[in-house]
């Protein structure tokens, strides 16, 4: 049987302040910005994934006349994502979130030895940076 899912391309988190969002990705995770289309989202690079901040008072909206037909969507209230983060690399993310202010809400290792670190971005969603050996990858 043929393994059609590689793997994901993008993930999407939702925030209604986008200038935050834009300096909290793109400085203090250093995340590289893609695009930004007004109030309506920002695209940021993450290794082979994309990660898609969209504006939910936006994005629930149909489609403008003659844009992509990209259907309405949103989410309300906190998402997570996890960030693959090399075990070596885990304190240097620690440093850079308590110099920028952010409270690091849990640091601890899972029972097969991975080490997570949880905080929150601007709009309060859930972020996790953990080992790649947390799933065996």
């Amino acid at each position: 049987m043929a393994r059609e899912i590689e793997g994901v391309l993008e993930a999407a988190l939702y925030a209604s302040d986008l200038d935050a969002a834009e300096r909290f990705y793109g400085t203090v995770l250093g995340l590289e910005r893609i695009a930004r289309h007004d109030n309506r989202h920002i695209f940021f690079r993450c290794g082979q994934t994309v990660v898609l901040i969209f504006n939910p008072a936006e994005t629930v909206k149909p489609a403008p006349a003659g844009s992509l037909p990209v259907p309405a969507h949103g989410a309300s209230g906190a998402g997570h994502l996890c960030f693959r983060v090399s075990s070596d690399a885990l304190d240097d993310m620690v440093a850079r979130l308590s110099s920028a202010g952010i409270a690091i809400e849990a640091d601890f290792r899972w029972p097969g030895g991975a080490r997570s670190i949880y905080f929150r971005d601007p709009a309060g969603n859930s972020l996790e940076c953990a080992e790649p050996k947390l799933w065996n990858l």
